[in-house]
């Protein structure tokens, strides 16, 4: 199996490597952080170094998985996306074999698609995405890149959702509606009308 590095390896990096475990594609190399604590390990992998190893890394390593989680701002994330692609390392599209993801819809490199997520016919996911557990993204949904659809989100029919916007857990969205670049809907919200860039909903 291909080597993948994990760049990232709090919480959701523990998520992740259950994901790459049960997919088994990829054998994980080991993790980086963003700086230097006492943690050697995370569920048994070595965490083997810091941002600025990377680019000495990218020389023994081709594959790399953003595994920061997101929560409010995608910029972290969205950095480090950048940063592995000027390093030229691959980001493989990641996906549970307990997800779902129909032969129609189109998945962005760097996308993992969690435990039990859904993606509908024809719908779209751009680049460095999460797509967490039991979340539901319908028939004709655009989502845009660098976004985190949260746990048991419903993302219904012919939504379209702007690049880096947090969807919270539990989240209804209206058919048909827009949802703007850099949003964060919190958790629970129902949302029925379009939203603008850069608004954060809470109801």
């Amino acid at each position: 199996m291909d080597e993948i590095l994990l760049i990232g390896a709090g919480g959701h990096a523990r998520a992740c490597i259950d994901v790459i475990e049960q997919q088994g594609k990829y054998k994980i190399a080991g993790l980086i952080q963003k700086e230097n604590t006492t943690d050697k390990y995370n569920l048994g992998y070595p965490i083997i170094g810091v941002d600025e190893d990377l680019t000495e890394l990218s020389k023994d390593y081709n594959y790399a998985l953003v595994s920061v989680g997101q929560i409010k701002s995608s910029e972290p994330r969205k950095k480090l996306y950048n940063l592995l692609k000027e390093m030229d390392f691959k980001l493989p599209i990641i996906q549970s074999p307990l997800s779902y993801v129909s032969k129609h819809a189109e998945i962005g490199e760097g996308t993992i698609i969690m435990h039990g997520a859904v993606v509908n016919t024809s719908a779209r996911v751009g680049r460095n995405c999460i797509i967490n557990s039991k979340s539901l993204i319908e028939h004709d949904v655009i989502v845009g890149d660098h976004c985190h659809v949260s746990t048991g989100a419903i993302i219904n029919g012919e939504v379209k959702v702007g690049d880096g916007t947090f969807i919270g857990s539990g989240a209804f969205t209206k058919h048909s509606i827009s949802i703007g670049n850099n949003c964060v809907i919190g958790t629970g919200s129902v949302l029925k009308t379009d939203i603008l860039d850069n608004q954060w909903v809470e109801n």
